[in-house]
């Protein structure tokens, strides 16, 4: 990392020059991930609560979790190009914004269909998050230094969701439910509003150095020019390309199955264990500290099997077969006493991490760094539709069925994405993207 000159102590604007400034940038994308999950996990813990005045059935519960989804993946697929449009300082802070006020108003319902609208509004900010935060890293970080940059900004997803259990019992014990959603959205509120105040493109930062601009603008350059050489497919093309849509059916069923365990954990330990509010955010936040390890470890196991002459096409499977056999723990959770069914949704939570970290290099992996986006896009908006649906489906079984049919098909899904993988993507190595332009209609 780059460090400023000793005769550029400080900016363009005499301000204090701050020293490898995008390094503060990624810990603020960090922070605002952190928030994200945070937001998202305030309904699901507090669930239990606001039943007692809001009756909220079973397939209620799917259908207001599903809501959500609808919205985060439409954005998912959409708010790129949003924040494209307003520019990433303005394009992120007009949805965390927008996700705050969500949330704010979440603490003021009284009806289920208020519960369903926000709850709707809440996904549509959370949805242009991720995409923000990326565009933050491609004009802030050179190509090298990015996959560090996102598992910074990541990491804010855990710990966000380690946080919201524990956090959000102590609100509700001394101050009520609502104070949830009034609390946590004010922390949006004063992130954006710090946004605003300290970034800008590395180009016309105040508080960059002009050595590490220099460094930053040189590295785009370069980066420019060989992805011009680059020849991309239509929009539309990356559906023909049978790799894509194998990962695409194979998102839509891991990340079916996260978001029931992530969404339904809370209201679980409510509903089937009968605890209260403190003891659901003494145990919830485990699994999701697991699932941080997650993340970390698919990174450690790949560097490890490379290291020792493992080729990248049975590195990444190895992993991605080890995360989904841990799934079927699911499995034992119903009918196991309470500290072993923590220790099993921890298993599948790390699992899942583990084997979502992985999928999300493939698109990296298989095609040219300028489409990666337009590729991991799909992904997540698949992901996000998959759950959208099951979540739907899970409100009417657990209502009808109970917990343990859930249970049973959720620790399946992850063994059958990665089947599908092992059929789709037959050798994980670069793929050379032909153009379509041979159609005499279409020259």
């Amino acid at each position: 990392m780059a460090t400023s000159s000793p005769h550029s102590d400080f900016s363009r604007n005499n301000l204090p020059v701050i020293q490898n400034f995008r390094w503060w940038i990624a810990g603020l994308l960090a922070l605002a991930t952190a928030l994200n999950y945070l937001d998202r996990q305030s309904f699901p813990v507090v669930v239990g609560e606001i039943e007692k005045e809001i009756p909220i059935s079973h397939e209620q519960y799917g259908q207001l979790t599903s809501l959500f989804l609808l919205a985060y993946a439409i954005m998912y697929a959409g708010g790129g190009r949003l924040v494209d449009w307003l520019g990433t300082r303005v394009g992120y802070a007009v949805m965390i914004i927008w996700w705050s006020a969500a949330t704010f108003l979440m603490g003021t319902v009284s009806s289920l269909l208020g519960l369903g609208l926000f709850r709707f509004l809440l996904g549509m900010g959370e949805g242009g998050g991720f995409p923000g935060s990326a565009k933050a890293v491609a004009e802030w970080f050179l190509p090298k230094e990015r996959a560090m940059a996102f598992g910074i900004f990541n990491t804010g997803s855990a710990v966000g969701a380690v946080i919201a259990p524990p956090l959000i019992a102590l609100i509700v014990s001394t101050l009520g439910w609502r104070w949830v959603f009034y609390l946590t959205s004010v922390a949006g509120f004063i992130w954006a509003l710090l946004w605003l105040r300290v970034y800008s493109p590395p180009a016309t930062n105040r508080f960059i150095g002009s050595e590490e601009r220099l460094m930053i603008e040189s590295a785009h350059t370069v980066e420019r020019e060989a992805l011009a050489k680059e020849v991309l497919p239509p929009w539309t093309g990356f559906f023909l390309i049978s790799e894509v849509r194998g990962l695409m059916l194979a998102k839509f069923l891991s990340d079916a199955a996260w978001f029931f365990f992530i969404f339904w954990l809370p209201k679980y330990l409510g509903d089937e264990r009968h605890l209260d509010i403190k003891h659901i955010g003494y145990f919830a936040w485990i699994p999701y500290a697991f699932a941080g390890g997650g993340s970390l470890m698919a990174g450690i196991a790949s560097i490890w099997l490379l290291r020792r002459n493992c080729n990248l096409d049975r590195t990444r499977k190895i992993v991605l077969g080890v995360s989904a056999l841990l799934l079927p723990t699911s499995l034992l959770i119903f009918a196991a006493p309470l500290n072993f069914a923590i220790v099993f949704f921890s298993a599948v939570m790390f699992g899942h991490q583990c084997f979502a970290s992985t999928v999300q290099t493939l698109p990296a992996d298989l095609f040219p760094s300028r489409v990666v986006g337009s590729v991991g896009g799909l992904l997540g908006s698949a992901g996000a539709f998959g759950a959208m649906f099951f979540n739907l489906f899970i409100g009417w079984l657990v209502e009808h069925h109970g917990y343990a049919p859930a249970f049973l098909i959720a620790g399946l899904m992850h063994p059958l994405a990665f089947l599908i993988i092992l059929m789709s993507v037959r050798r994980i190595e670069p793929l050379k993207l032909i153009p379509i332009k041979s159609n005499p209609l279409n020259p």
